[in-house]
């Protein structure tokens, strides 16, 4: 398992889109969909998240799915930020 580098918050991107899913999610949503990633549903397929989990338990179960997204991703579509990462566009 990856050790944190921080307590940030982490999400999943693609590489080519230039938003923020922490400050511009809703660009960063539209753009995510038109290209054809559906990001967040793949997220959700991986990442076993429950109501019966403590936030801290979820965080880092989607963090562990995001973890394993990127491991399999042969195409380098995919990258893990922390919401205290600047997005270069």
């Amino acid at each position: 398992m990856s050790e944190r580098v921080s307590n940030a918050p982490v999400a999943l991107t693609t590489f080519d889109n230039p938003f923020s899913p922490f400050t511009q999610f809703n660009e960063w949503f539209v753009w995510d969909s038109t290209h054809g990633y559906n990001t967040c549903g793949y997220l959700a397929r991986i990442a076993r998240t429950s109501s019966q989990l403590t936030d801290e338990e979820n965080n880092a179960e989607v963090e562990r799915a995001i973890d394993e997204i990127i491991s399999l991703d042969f195409m380098n579509i995919y990258r893990k930020i922390r919401a205290d990462e600047q997005i270069l566009s």
